[in-house]
């Protein structure tokens, strides 16, 4: 069982360090699930709320509040774990303070978008300052780091650390909420993401932080999934999808800071694979139409052509499965051991079928409520 545990990234179950990441996973999931009901109350009391369009599913408004539910969700818990157990190292205190503003700029920028409506422009300007912060905080690419490239110049390096660190920050961050189209698809590919990069991150020391803030997101997800399974009952919107793509982004370059981990993208690559893939063929039809990708929405995604052959409960569950499909081999090129990969792939899908039948099993009861009401 030691071993086992050993090779999960655990060292020792009974500490904080464990312990913590626990908390962390428990009471995001828990917060979320709870604080959901009453922002979405608070939302149809004010308008907040996603009107129909060519991009969404729904008929009639849908409350679009939710991203900041999980935003609360997300933050909180891992304050209370930074509080009893501040991060040893300053540099990394100042790294992880930089994802949570810059989580926190895209949250907002996102809502504000959600209710109001931002230019394209400001919104692409507003995530280059988000990414901008990261990168002024040591957070970036180092290709110099990864081995299996070229040697590039000196005067070459810097510029094209940048450049790749700006492309992965702000490509992930609009993948994310490119795909943003269909009840707890979105949510659920971040669930998985951030449960397959946790356990990457678990089998290096040095990634304890990561580890952290990995649970909080993926308990937020999984505490979200349970009121946005379809047929949702509030969406997460700009803010959620953004803060998604943002966070996990920025946490993978958390496992980039030593020259020993060259291959510490190839993960994350193949975990967000389908994303990734999916945003690009996006990007590239649109713009051979001579349209701006980001203010032309359109039903060109893979999640609108299995639309069109299926309903939006087996989209989500294609899609989740698909990236789930690939998570073990991002899993494999960073070393995880083959039977924790199984393990984490079946806890994964034990996790999102729980959640998928407690809300399916509330639909009925409701309209089973429904029902004696108009009989009676």
């Amino acid at each position: 069982m030691q071993d086992f545990l050993h090779a999960l990234g655990i060292a020792e179950p009974l500490k904080w360090g464990f312990l913590s990441v626990i908390f962390t996973f428990l009471a995001a999931w828990a917060f979320t699930h709870r604080f959901i009901p009453r922002v979405r109350a608070f939302a149809v009391q004010v308008g907040w709320a996603d009107l129909p369009n060519e991009r969404r599913l729904n008929k009639a408004p849908l409350p679009n509040a939710g991203g900041l539910a999980i935003f609360t969700g997300f933050l909180l818990p891992v304050i209370v774990v930074w509080m009893l157990r501040p991060i040893g190292l300053p540099e990394v205190q100042i790294q992880v303070l930089a994802i949570l503003l810059g989580a926190t700029l895209m949250t907002m920028m996102g809502f504000i978008d959600d209710q109001f409506g931002l230019p394209p422009l400001l919104r692409m300007a507003l995530q280059f300052v988000a990414s901008l912060l990261l990168i002024v905080n040591g957070l970036h690419v180092d290709l110099s780091a990864m081995t299996w490239l070229p040697t590039l110049p000196a005067a070459l390096l810097e510029p094209l650390n940048i450049a790749v660190t700006l492309l992965w920050i702000v490509g992930i961050t609009n993948a994310f909420n490119l795909l943003d189209g269909v009840d707890g698809l979105v949510g659920g590919i971040g669930f998985i993401a951030s449960m397959v990069l946790l356990v990457v991150a678990a089998q290096f020391p040095d990634r304890g932080t990561a580890v952290v803030l990995l649970a909080g997101l993926a308990g937020a997800a999984l505490g979200f999934l349970r009121h946005n399974f379809n047929p949702s009952r509030i969406i997460m919107g700009d803010a959620g999808a953004y803060l998604f793509g943002y966070t996990i982004a920025a946490v993978a370059l958390l496992g980039t800071l030593k020259a020993s981990v060259g291959y510490s993208l190839l993960g994350p690559l193949l975990v967000l694979a389908l994303p990734i893939l999916d945003t690009t063929q996006v990007v590239l039809r649109r713009l051979a139409q001579g349209k701006n990708p980001l203010s032309h929405p359109g039903k060109d995604h893979l999640h609108h052509k299995l639309l069109a052959r299926t309903d939006a409960r087996r989209t989500a569950v294609m899609m989740w499965s698909l990236t789930l499909g690939l998570s073990p081999l991002g899993m494999w090129v960073q070393g995880v051991n083959p039977l924790v990969i199984g393990v984490v792939v079946v806890m994964v899908i034990a996790l999102l079928a729980l959640v998928v039948f407690r809300r399916v099993r509330a639909l009925r009861s409701e309209r089973v409520r429904d029902q004696d009401h108009l009989t009676a």
